[in-house]
């Protein structure tokens, strides 16, 4: 592995994107130039059974190229920021004792932000609290439950869209359990440090917004016609799996849960499904724009991956 422009090398890169941003492509043909190994860095990735609704590479392109933190979690179980720094430290290990290098590729922005700048000590999940938060928003709303965390939080609510069940939940469960905000946690530092310093950052930034909405919903289109709706129902049969899982709140499959409960037709889930996932590509964009050590790339340019490849080979061909 070579140094590169004379400084250390990088302990890991990081691929980081909105949906349909082309990662997995862009990552399948980095890993085919240079001694990578994937780790995935996607919320719902980690689960088992849910490959047509996340997108998840197929199973001759995992076969083809290592990839780690895929697969890890039954769709029942929770799986936490935490859990994913800790996972993704060791195998950033195991990676570079091979004599590889890590590419950190995905989507799920606060994962990234974990790893590279550290996480707060949080008060720890309490399934009382969700279930009653839970009901709460069943009788009042997400968006009514939005405004309660603006009274209390405002910087939180400030960043956390009205309808964005998950992250609500989670910053008046961690008020109503301790009596400090989110934002009070997270200014009193991180207990666990990063080191950002020593991640190479790609950002894939595609422009014009318009051509990624088309591939969103092209995307979308494509899941359905693939069987999403048959792979949701399998899911629906678990025992103990419920829309309140948080994989089933990822996008689409929360729109089709509801699609599937009677209570949208299928006309509405798609839309809202549709809807859902560009709010999370235009939140997933702002995160990136709040990373100012990445490089910026335009996925959507046919020389791309050339562009990416050329800036990494003083890194790690020698």
């Amino acid at each position: 592995m070579a140094e590169g422009r004379g400084s250390e090398a990088p302990l890991a890169v990081c691929l980081m994107g909105p949906t349909a941003s082309r990662k997995t492509e862009i990552a399948i043909a980095l890993c085919e130039a240079f001694p990578f190994e994937i780790i995935s860095v996607d919320s719902a990735l980690v689960y088992r059974g849910m490959a047509i609704g996340t997108a998840k590479p197929d199973a001759a392109t995992l076969a083809r190229v290592p990839h780690h933190l895929v697969d890890i979690r039954d769709p029942e179980e929770p799986y936490s920021a935490g859990e994913f720094v800790r996972d993704a430290r060791a195998a950033i290990a195991a990676i570079r004792s091979a004599g590889r290098v890590p590419l950190l590729v995905g989507g799920t922005m606060m994962y990234f932000r974990s790893l590279l700048k550290g996480i707060a000590a949080l008060p720890a999940a309490d399934p009382g609290l969700r279930a009653s938060l839970d009901a709460e928003a069943a009788e009042r709303g997400w968006p009514a439950l939005h405004a309660e965390l603006a009274a209390v939080d405002p910087a939180s609510a400030a960043r956390i869209e009205a309808n964005d069940s998950q992250r609500i939940q989670r910053a008046l469960e961690v008020f109503r359990a301790s009596g400090r905000t989110l934002t009070d946690w997270h200014a009193a530092g991180p207990v666990t440090s990063g080191d950002a310093d020593r991640y190479l950052q790609l950002a894939l930034v595609p422009e014009p917004r318009a051509v990624l909405h088309a591939r969103i919903e092209a995307r979308l289109d494509g899941m359905l016609a693939n069987g999403f709706l048959a792979e949701l129902e399998g899911l629906r049969r678990r025992p103990g799996l419920t829309a309140d899982a948080p994989s089933m709140r990822s996008v689409g499959y929360r729109q089709f849960w509801a699609h599937l409960d009677g209570r949208s037709s299928f006309e509405e889930a798609r839309y809202r499904a549709l809807v859902a996932t560009r709010q999370l590509a235009k939140r997933q964009l702002t995160w990136l724009r709040g990373m100012p050590e990445a490089r910026w790339h335009d996925p959507l340019e046919s020389a791309s991956i050339d562009a990416i490849t050329a800036f990494l080979i003083p890194f790690f061909i020698a």
